[in-house]
């Protein structure tokens, strides 16, 4: 295997690949010879400066580059049957993903995707637990890290959410609502966004990576049970409401003055049970990785799949564009976009982003 990108990831992606047992890490690969050497060294393994001198020497690789570089990158790799771990998002944009899946499936070549919140312990005992939900609440902070500034936070930390929530719901999303802010760049830095979907479940999300906090949370709610999750803490709060409650058999208007008294003291330990469940800490980074390598092993499909990648990669895409669209006042040219500039006019089309000295002038004789 080989990492492609020797950034922070990218760096923890070969440190642990360098003592794997079924591994042999035959290099790092990155433009910048300080980053690509540093990470070499200490993994006691080859610097490479371009991909292409090991396509013909590996089975499989992981792209830990800029987002701006998977589509590139990765069609490089999987056109030649090479397996992939790409780390999220997959690519910027559906189109590109459709590609890398595509190719994928005609190479026959494993796509695993750096969805890593599905490897944290809280989550999986949240899920085993909660059967068709209705409504999900996702909340995800950080401060600034002055990393992945290529991308805005919907795609930096809530396509994470969107992932979780797909794997759950597994329905087509119906419409999204969303709004976004630029604090600090050219991309959105605070998202929110509503999702609904066909089976009715309903899904809000909430990103900034401009917080004064960390925060990763999920609340969920099925018809029979909801679940509290908290990603950093690894806990998981389970209710599961009683028979009496699931058949809406207690109708607090009709109690009398003494079971209100009684219920104020024994309502949940009656009809709302909590069960907090605590989980030791684990190293998801390196469970996604020996996932990856079982899959091409046995073989069999990754627990994130590209297809489950590219489905979440399209969410994003959605609510980026009702992002971009979002009005901030009535004014027919008032603000809009992340960035509150003024609505145009004119629909842009492609070639809107040329910028004029690069646009070819053509010129006709007259007659």
């Amino acid at each position: 295997m080989a990492v492609v990108g020797a950034g922070r990831l990218g760096r923890f992606h070969a440190q642990k690949l360098a003592t794997h047992e079924q591994v042999n890490l035959l290099a790092v690969v990155d433009p910048v010879s300080e980053c690509r050497n540093r990470v070499a060294a200490e993994c006691n393994t080859r610097a490479v400066a371009d991909h292409h001198q090991l396509l013909g020497k590996l089975d499989a690789a992981v792209i830990a580059a800029p987002t701006q570089l998977h589509h590139k990158l990765a069609l490089d790799f999987l056109n030649r049957g090479i397996h992939l771990l790409v780390e999220k998002p997959l690519c910027g944009t559906l189109a590109e993903s459709d590609e890398l899946v595509d190719a994928a499936r005609r190479s026959g070549a494993i796509l695993q995707v750096g969805h890593v919140e599905r490897f944290n312990p809280a989550f999986s005992a949240a899920a085993s637990q909660i059967e068709n939900p209705k409504y999900i609440e996702a909340v995800r902070t950080s401060g600034f890290t002055f990393r992945s500034t290529d991308i805005g936070v919907v795609l930096d930390l809530m396509i994470h959410d969107l992932d979780l929530v797909l794997s759950m719901v597994r329905s087509r999303v119906r419409r999204v609502d969303a709004l976004g802010l630029s604090v600090l760049g050219g991309h959105e830095d605070v998202a929110n966004a509503r999702l609904e979907f066909e089976c009715g479940c309903v899904a809000t999300l909430s990103a900034s990576r401009v917080s004064y906090q960390q925060v990763r949370r999920m609340h969920v709610w099925s018809g029979r049970a909801f679940a509290g999750i908290d990603f950093a803490a690894r806990t998981t709060t389970l209710v599961r409401p009683s028979e009496t409650l699931l058949r809406r058999q207690l109708d607090v208007d009709v109690l009398s003055s003494e079971q209100v008294e009684y219920y104020k003291q024994h309502l949940a330990e009656e009809h709302l049970p909590q069960e907090r469940l605590q989980f030791e800490a684990v190293d998801a980074l390196a469970l996604e990785l020996q996932d990856f390598v079982e899959s091409i092993r046995t073989p069999r499909q990754p627990r994130v799949t590209g297809t489950a990648a590219r489905d979440a990669t399209a969410a994003a895409e959605q609510i980026l564009a009702r992002i971009h669209t979002h009005a901030w006042d009535a004014a027919a040219d008032g603000p809009a976009g992340p960035l509150a500039v003024p609505r145009r006019h004119v629909i842009p089309a492609p070639h809107f982003a040329i910028a004029p000295a690069q646009v070819p002038v053509v010129r006709k004789e007259a007659g």
